[in-house]
């Protein structure tokens, strides 16, 4: 049978299994796909709710009583952060140090942010207790987070919610509950959302996987599923409602669907998948080592995607040759003033150290004013996601584009560096910002400061078709290319890819995009410089022959799927890549195209 077939709408949601006179029927729910594996075991709900929250006026003269009661629990807040993140050191690999730099991020915002200062001002001009302060406060920065076309920054909605959440709790001198420190063995987690903290207490050996009704692909619950190898998904709607704890349950990490009560047969399918992936993990974690060519002997550079330092442990455990892509706007979360040079500085040189001698390529900032207007004083425009961002934004406001230089010239000393231009549309935009970074190398050469010997290179990131279709007048200016597939797929289809209502239409298969890709390639080779792919088609084993056959040699993705991309670039050769790409080409619709892609790989 087809397991993953059964629709919401086969049952009577309405109706409990009692009511319903029998067990309860075999459910699919739907979400979003952010673990890798099956997951098979018994529901565990975990509650993360709070009692109600009291609001009520204080008087004036008990004001700076109430900002002390919000003092000392943003300081039982911080110690119980540091003392997670202590706990969480202990896990060996990526998981402990992603976890412990994600808490050390709560620790700062315990110390000063904006939900914490926002807060404090609203118990003086409003004279509303502590924990009303922060609801509404909290309420007001989730509501402006949401707004925002970004995944990324929506996904930052989790950290604000689980800091505003556990100082309510601490002036409500109310403990966390253990649940999750006391999972039974061979639990699935189901939980309306999960935060960091609530991750750090998972036992990867005892939980067998998690499932959310909130939560984004590039959420910290997701990035932490990944970082334990653990099956999620997220987004999934009514899961909390149909779910009844003891019950058995299946998480398909790779299909994104939670099957509740599955019935013998779908159980045993999924246990054969289940044991089918354990086996492939094994093997593909053996190819670590082993180089990255095809079966004719042609070298496909992989390198991983990062969004956090502490994701450079995972970075090097996955065998990847360089980190392809940093995305710099982790310096810019979560405070109201933009990072200083030195701390840029420092952390792009803990992470330049860190991959010893591999290549990191540093995307300037990729944000927009509107995310920045308190520290830039910024209007935002109309339409933000088309507005005065990215490259645009550090053109025009020219000190954030000179910091981040002058902080990668100084990590770029302790090892191979590249600078990354986002949202690049034009010839004049690579020409202003190399002009740029030339009058930042003479500053620091008039300054007597050291200088990285060869200055790193300067590349633009190939994302909107505007910059693919004139990529052979870019390829003059740049020193290379990253082909930005998400968002090249986005702006070329005219598709919001959180926009449910046409989200489905997103296909990176559509014949304009692999065009966009060709062309933007083919650009590159006749210039002579390197070019890699760092989106999500980078990542898909399914699709590695086809950018090979296009001209791709570097891919970007992230850390985990790294051994699987290696495997099947060891099983093509150049020859048949080439005419499977060819064939695909000639392809009117996505849809001829998914289907040549899956003989192709099949045979």
């Amino acid at each position: 049978m087809a397991p993953c077939s059964i629709d919401d709408d086969d049952v009577d949601p309405l109706l409990t299994a009692e009511e319903a006179g029998g067990p309860a029927p075999m459910m699919r729910l739907d979400g979003v796909a952010v673990g890798p594996g099956v997951g098979i075991g018994t529901v565990y709900l975990h509650d993360t709710g709070l009692a109600p929250i009291p609001e009520y006026r204080i008087p004036s003269g008990l004001v700076e009583r109430e900002r002390l009661r919000l003092a000392k629990a943003a300081d039982r807040s911080i110690a119980e952060f540091r003392a997670l993140g202590q706990k969480v050191r202990t896990l060996s690999g990526g998981p402990g140090e992603e976890l412990a730099c994600i808490l050390e991020a709560y620790e700062q915002m315990m110390r000063g942010s904006r939900l914490l200062r926002g807060a404090d001002r609203r118990i003086g001009e409003f004279r509303v207790n502590a924990e009303a302060a922060v609801r509404v406060e909290m309420a007001e920065l989730i509501g402006a987070f949401s707004a925002m076309d970004d995944d990324y920054l929506a996904a930052r909605i989790e950290d604000i919610r689980e800091v505003g959440r556990r100082l309510i709790r601490n002036l409500n001198r109310r403990p966390r509950q253990p649940g999750l420190t006391t999972v039974p063995r061979g639990s699935i987690v189901l939980a309306e959302e999960l935060s960091p903290a609530d991750t750090a207490l998972l036992n990867p050996r005892v939980v067998g996987g998690l499932a959310t009704t909130l939560g984004a692909r590039e959420s910290h619950t997701a990035i932490m599923a990944r970082s334990l190898a653990l099956p999620a998904v997220v987004a999934v709607t009514g899961l909390m409602r149909h779910a009844r704890a003891g019950d058995t349950v299946v998480v398909d990490g790779a299909k994104g669907c939670v099957i509740l009560n599955p019935d013998p047969d779908t159980l045993a399918w999924y246990r054969n998948r289940r044991a089918s992936f354990l086996r492939t993990r094994r093997n593909l974690l053996r190819l670590r080592d082993v180089p990255s060519v095809t079966r004719d002997g042609v070298a496909v550079h992989l390198q991983a995607n990062v969004e956090l330092p502490a994701e450079v442990e995972a970075v090097l455990q996955s065998g990847a040759e360089g980190i392809g892509l940093v995305r710099s706007e982790f310096l810019y979360m979560n405070r109201d003033c933009l990072p200083t040079a030195d701390e840029q500085a420092a952390a792009f040189t803990d992470l330049i150290q860190h991959m010893k001698g591999r290549p990191v390529t540093i995307r300037t900032l990729d944000l927009g004013g509107e995310k920045l207007g308190d520290a830039l004083d910024f209007k935002a425009g109309a339409n933000p996601a088309l507005g005065l961002r990215a490259v645009r934004l550090s053109l025009t406001r020219t000190e954030l584009l000179r910091i981040q230089y002058e902080a990668i010239l100084r990590a770029a000393c302790h090892g191979p560096a590249r600078i990354l231009l986002p949202m690049v549309c034009t010839t004049d935009e690579v020409r202003a910002a190399r002009a740029i970074l030339a009058e930042v190398v003479e500053s620091a050469r008039a300054a007597g400061q050291p200088l990285p010997d060869p200055l790193p290179p300067l590349g633009v990131m190939i994302e909107v078709p505007a910059a693919a279709l004139s990529a052979d007048a870019l390829a003059r200016e740049a020193d290379f290319f990253a082909i930005g597939t998400n968002d090249l797929t986005q702006y070329a289809l005219a598709i919001d890819r959180t926009d449910e209502a046409v989200a489905h239409l997103y296909d990176p298969l559509h014949p304009a995009v692999l065009r966009l890709i060709h062309f933007a390639t083919g650009a590159a080779q006749a210039a002579g410089i390197p070019v890699s792919v760092c989106g999500e088609m980078a990542g898909d084993p399914r699709l590695t022959a086809l950018l090979f056959g296009l001209g791709v040699r570097e891919l970007s993705m992230a850390a985990f799927a790294i051994p699987a991309v290696k495997q099947r670039v060891r099983r093509i050769s150049s020859h048949t890549a080439r005419e499977h790409a060819h064939r695909i080409l000639g392809q009117p619709d996505a849809g001829h195209i998914a289907a040549l892609i899956d003989v192709f790989n099949d045979g």
